[in-house]
This record gives C-alpha cells, structure tokens and sequence, in this order.
C-alpha cells in the first residue's frame, strides 16, 4: 500500500505525518461546507494514502501513478456497478435475438458516460457534500424531497432485480433461493458496515476483478474477430428496425447512466475526501471504468451470439439463467458457470451500489452521519437504512411470483428511463451555479454536448414511455418525427445561446494554484437562485410528465398482470 510523501509535515489531526503542507508554510484553511469530521482527513484508497495537506508535485509518471492507483475506486465502481443483473441481461438478450447486429450501440456509451459522470466528478470534490442535500439546499426541500423520493422508489426496485439476478445465477447451479438470497443479503450488509472505507474499498475490487470472468469466457466460445469488429463499428439490425428491435436499443441506452450513479459518485467522492486539487486523477478514474464497462458489455454480448447462433434457441430470449443452460448446452458446462458467475458478480456490485446511493441520499436529506469511515454505533441511521433496504429488496424476492418478478425487472427499466432526463437536469442547473463550483463551471462547449446528452435522453425515454404503454405505436415514424423535432430545438436553441456568449463579457481565468484549493463555501452563506418563470414552468411541467409517465407505466404493469 502507497503513502505518499515525505518530509516533516503536519497531517489533518496535527500530528507528524507524511505527504502533508510544511507547517511553517500552511496557509488559514477557509471555511467548507464539508460536514463531519469523516469526510475530512487522508485519502485512504484499496490500494495507497495520500494526506490531506499534500503538497508535493507529481513530475515523474511513477508518482502519477501511485497517486491514481490511490485515488482510483469511485469512477470505475460505479461504472462496473452499472452492469448489473439489468444490464448482463439486456446485453444477454440483444446478443440471443440479434446476433451481433446490436454491438454498435456499446461505443457510444463510453462518451455519455464519461461527460455525466464528469460533472459529478467536479461536484462532489469541489462542494465536498452529496448529490440530493445540492439539491436540496439550493433548489429547495419539495425539489429535494421530489428527487430523493423518485430516486428511492427507482433505486428500491433496481435492488430488487439485483436479487432477482442472484437468485438465477445460483439457480443455474441448483442452490435454493432461501439459501442464497438471505447469504447474499447478509454478505451485502457485512461487507458495508466495517466501519472502514478502505476495506469496503477493497471488496468492491474483488468483484472488479471477477467483472473480467468474461475474458475466459470469450474464449471457450471463440467469437469471429471480423464479425465483432465490424458489428462494432457499423450500425445495423438483424431483420431492420423494427418496434421490439429498437425498444432493445432504447434499453441498451437506457442502462448507461442512471439516476442512481449521479448520487453514488458524488457521494462517494465526498466520502473518500477527494478534493479540487485530485479532479483530474477521479476524471481518469471515470474514463477507466467507462472503457471497462463496454468492454465488458461488448464481450457479454460477443459470447452469447456466437453460442446461440444457428441453434434453435437463437431468437427466443426468456431470462438469464436460460442463457446459462444455452451456454452449457453449446459451448460447454464451464462457459455456463462462468457465465452465471458474472451474472452473481454483477448482482452482488449493483447491489452495494445501488443500495449505497440511496442510503448517502438519506443521510444528505435528514442531515443524519453517512460516511463508511464511521462504526455502525457512530452511523446507526445510515447502516440502518441500507439493511432494511437490503432485507426487503431480499423478502420480495423470496415472497414473490415469478410472474411478478418478471414485471418488476421489465417495468423498472422503464421507470428508470423516464426519471433520468430530470436527474440530468438537476445536474445540470447544479453545474451552471458559479455560487456552488466557482471556477470550476462547465465550459460552454461541455454545455452544448450535455444539452445535447439530455434532450436525447428525453426523447429516448419519450419514446421508450410510449411505446411501453401503447406497444403497437409506428416505432420508425415516431423516432424520425421526435429526430426532427429535436433537430429544429438544436438549431433554434444553439443560435440563441451562441447570441448570449457573445454578449456576455469574458472572465478572467483563476490561477491553478487557486483553482486547485478553490472550495464551495458553507450551503448557509450562499444566495439560492432564483429561477424565472419560464424555467419554473418548465420545471413544473417536467414534474406533471413524469407523474404522469409513471402513473401509465403502473396502469400498464397491472394490465400486463393481468392478462399474463
């Protein structure tokens, strides 16, 4: 385990330590709106300590490196995190009804990924607080509680499919659900409630790791390296687009950044005590993991469509254990288990992600400790909440029918499409707000491609509402309609932006040395925004759509029920 620095420094509690600023050189410390001394301290990362006082320079690519092996973990968590059983499944079903005709979509998540993810990078380390108390603070409590509250019914559900996951890939190999959902529910709340950041750490890269079984895997199944790469990097769909051919596209999509992950990495972030000065080691963390998420994704679905191909079974996706016998039958019993391994893997990391996100939102909202540095004495509240999440996420899954399970994992999918336009634009608003990031503002060049990331999120997840609740919709006249429309709001919206930056008058840049030190001030000292009336009404009508999206999306949940 790195520490870096060395000399006669002073450490956060005044005591000799290594890494820090000279005491004779430390400048006054200005007030943060940090909270709690545990989001204060060193950088105790799986894999190196930086102090919190560092001051030294990295000029050699071996001290960079001990610095990001030390600041690496919440980028690539989340990203990993976010193939989850959902996602193995999604890639799973795309790879065992259209081949490889449907890899092309994976590259282009890596820049969606990396820009969102980006924005939450400069936030948490820059304001040093969560997600949701940003937004809470600064837009308001009933758009706090608003966005806490999606955010838990969404996030509650996702851990139910993660459940739903580990009960298949452990059914594969013939363990009971009474067996191995209640184990994996107590492994899930022992290795959160350590008390130890680090060694919660060092768990979540176990199953890092054991996220790269896909390699083995692709080679029992030998996929064509022509096929791949040219399905890689030409669009196309086996059989032409059709309406349940693009809904599996819109899906794909839709499991890229999801609501959850902007109030994971932030949280995190905060909770390992990243600050301004380390922003550019976290963005290579988040870049990283991007690139290992869709390397992952792309080998999932390289495996399945070469297996399934040509067999009977090629076409008739039914769920993930399936695909594990398919795997079995055709490449081989070890091509099965490990392909159910990966499964349980990815469960387990959605899981703790997941679950984690919704407890630092707790904490953030109802102003109670979160923080993995804390004992469970110390923390009740936020160890509480994970585990009654855990638990009942667990007891749904044990209690429930199959037939219920299987709305739950289809119906979340879209809810989680319909929220993440408004979770994007919180984000946003919060990185716009020069009272919250200062210097560290989005550039307007970052602005056009996030606006753009947006608004396409929205229609994705427009068309996604849509075509869930009324499925005979003309899918291909619907997407070139809503691409037109999207179109003319790009053109018109981008002239008028680019007529305010050029009426607004420079600012002069802040020095590096300042930038890097530069810290929100205390949420109490800070003027909250005033919106004008036509962003509240947009604000509001944002609201009615998503009431109203998920209140069809229950109506069409029950039906299916129903007739099922």
């Amino acid at each position: 385990m790195a520490d870096l620095g060395s000399g006669p420094y002073r450490s956060d509690l005044g005591t000799p330590g290594v890494g820090a600023a000279r005491v004779d050189d430390a400048a006054p410390v200005p007030e943060t709106a940090v909270v709690g001394d545990a989001h204060l301290g060193d950088i105790q990362g799986a894999f190196g300590t930086i102090r919190q006082f560092d001051a030294e320079s990295r000029r050699t690519w071996k001290r960079r490196l001990l610095t990001l092996l030390a600041i690496v973990g919440p980028g690539i968590i989340v990203m990993v995190g976010d193939n989850d059983a959902g996602g193995v499944s999604t890639y799973a079903q795309a790879a065992q009804n259209y081949g490889l005709t449907l890899l092309w979509t994976l590259p282009l998540l890596i820049p969606v990924l990396v820009v969102n993810q980006e924005m939450v990078v400069r936030l948490g380390a820059v304001t040093g607080v969560g997600h949701a108390r940003l937004i809470n603070e600064r837009f308001g409590k009933f758009w706090g509680a608003f966005s806490v509250g999606d955010l838990f019914i969404l996030n509650f559900l996702t851990i139910t499919t993660e459940f739903i996951g580990v009960n298949l890939a452990l059914a594969y190999f013939g363990v009971s659900p009474d067996i191995s959902v209640p184990v994996a529910a107590a492994a899930l709340v022992a290795i959160t409630a350590t008390g130890s950041f680090r060694r919660w750490e060092r768990f979540m890269f176990v199953f890092i790791v054991a996220n790269f079984l896909v390699i083995p895997l692709a080679v029992f199944s030998h996929p064509h390296a022509s096929a791949f790469f040219h399905d890689f990097a030409v669009p196309g769909v086996r059989g032409g687009f059709t309406s349940t051919s693009v809904l599996l596209v819109i899906a794909i999509v839709g499991t890229t950044v999801a609501p959850w992950q902007l109030f994971f990495q932030q949280s995190n972030i905060v909770d390992k005590r990243i600050t301004p000065r380390w922003i550019s080691y976290e963005r290579a963390d988040t870049v990283i993991g991007s690139f290992v998420t869709v390397f992952a994704a792309s080998l999932i679905m390289a495996v399945v469509a070469t297996a399934f191909s040509g067999h009977p079974l090629f076409g008739h996706f039914t769920n993930a254990e399936a695909v594990a016998h398919g795997l079995s039958r055709y490449v081989g019993h070890a091509a099965g288990a490990l392909f159910s391994v990966v499964l349980l893997n990815a469960s387990l990391i959605g899981a703790a992600s997941v679950t984690l996100a919704t407890s630092y939102a707790f904490g953030d909202v109802f102003g109670a400790r979160h923080s993995l540095h804390r004992s469970w004495r110390e923390a009740k509240f936020f160890y509480a909440s994970f585990t009654a999440m855990v638990i009942c996420a667990a007891a749904i899954v044990l209690v429930a029918t199959g037939r219920l399970l299987g709305l739950i994992t289809t119906g979340v999918q879209a809810l989680a499409g319909v929220l993440l336009p408004s979770a994007t634009v919180f984000l946003l608003l919060l990185c716009n707000d020069k009272e919250v990031l200062g210097p560290w503002v989005n550039r307007p060049w970052l602005n056009v491609i996030a606006f753009g990331i947006v608004s396409l999120l929205l229609v994705l997840s427009l068309l996604l509402m849509a075509t869930t609740v009324f499925p005979h919709l003309a899918v291909r006249e619907l997407s070139l309609g809503m691409g037109s429309a999207l179109a003319l709001v790009y053109l018109v919206g981008g002239a008028g932006y680019w007529r305010v930056l050029r009426q607004r008058p420079p600012e002069p840049p802040m020095p590096r040395s300042r930038r890097d030190h530069w810290r929100m001030p205390p949420l109490n000292r800070l003027e909250r925004p005033v919106w004008s009336r036509s962003r509240l009404l947009a604000m509001y009508s944002l609201r009615g759509y998503l009431v109203l999206a998920v209140a069809l999306l229950a109506v069409k949940a029950f039906q299916l029920g129903v007739h099922n």
